[in-house]
């Protein structure tokens, strides 16, 4: 028997921070929202791969962790009531007419008159390190994201890569680790300088920080899941033993926007071309919000998306409801709809 089909307003693609504001911005204008997303839990990476990472450029919060920024945004757009179809994601489009039914990998079938893609950069999964045996280790050992940082606390970890996330880390667990061993190519990190320059401090004579230049992994020491030691080559073939218990790798996301890639809409280098003032993109009635989307002089910001998100709100009203006409206030005036 096939699903039921879901009715609403507006179907949002993607769980994250921007989609799950876009639910906020369609529920001001009175605009039902149904949200799908492949991760089985609404958060988009923030709570997939950095829930405890620290967030500097969000208005009115001096510093917010990832995962709690997920969950101030799901309060935000609880009055208004999006049904979530988590742990899914879209496999197929089609228009209708009145709009567009989207069909997903549970066989849910979802009618609406707008579409909202909020996908971030599409699907998503570490770059992992090409070591023999490391899916042994994955999950309890050897990690691609940090949920916990208790789990590391008195711990010997090894941070590979030259990025954010790394230095990032290194500062973080620096703090409760028994030992942190950086482990990058060359010499010169891709991060913020400031975070390097703090890095370093803590790599003197006496700090429990070590960085480790120029190496790459190569192999992995232990058993059962356990790591005991991650060996390192440098291009010259000199090798070293660091004992450890916990690796994280931080070398990318392997991305790609999936079935998306194929519903017909104008692309740039795997990114949705819209229209910068509405955020629409080359099909009617599809938008897309965030960092899935291009155009000229884009900002890959959260604050971005959440402005995209507003906008395209406002683009999506007379598909949703013609001929009324809207009658924009702050919300500060407005307050929430059927608030008391």
């Amino acid at each position: 028997m096939p699903a039921a089909i879901h009715n609403t307003d507006v179907a949002i693609i993607g769980a994250g921070p921007v989609g799950l504001f876009a639910v906020f911005e369609l529920g001001m204008l009175k605009m039902r929202s149904h949200v799908i997303d492949s991760l089985d839990a609404a958060g988009g990476q923030c709570v997939a791969l950095y829930p405890e990472k620290p967030i500097y450029d969000i208005p009115g919060y001096p510093e917010i962790m990832a995962g709690e920024l997920a969950a101030r945004l799901q309060r935000q757009a609880a009055p208004f009531e999006p049904v979530y179809h988590l742990g899914q994601r879209v496999e197929a489009v089609s228009r209708r007419k009145n709009g567009w039914r989207l069909e997903t990998s549970t066989g849910a079938r979802i009618d609406c008159r707008a579409v909202v893609i909020a996908a971030g950069s599409g699907a998503f999964g570490p770059n992992r390190p090409p070591l023999p045996g490391i899916e042994a280790y994955e999950g309890q050992s050897v990690h691609y994201m940090v949920s916990r940082r208790e789990t590391f606390r008195g711990k010997r970890v090894a941070i590979a890569g030259g990025g954010d996330s790394a230095v990032d880390w290194t500062l973080s667990l620096a703090e409760l680790a028994e030992r942190v061993y950086v482990i990058h190519r060359r010499a010169k990190f891709r991060a913020a300088p400031e975070s390097v320059a703090q890095m370093e401090r803590l790599a003197g004579p006496r700090g429990k920080v070590e960085i480790v230049v120029p190496y790459q992994l190569h192999g992995l020491e232990g058993g059962h899941g356990r790591l005991e030691a991650v060996v390192v080559r440098t291009l010259d073939g000199e090798e070293r033993r660091l004992p450890a218990d916990h690796l994280l790798a931080f070398f990318g996301l392997s991305m790609n926007l999936g079935p998306i890639a194929h519903w017909g809409l104008d692309l740039d280098h795997h990114h949705i071309v819209v229209d910068p003032a509405t955020c629409q993109t080359s099909q009617p009635g599809i938008f897309a919000v965030g960092d899935v989307s291009s155009y000229p002089g884009k900002l890959k910001l959260i604050l971005s998306g959440f402005s995209e998100a507003a906008m395209a709100a406002h683009a999506i009203h007379p598909l949703v409801h013609p001929g009324e006409a809207l009658h924009w206030e702050y919300s500060t005036t407005k307050g929430l709809p059927g608030a008391k």
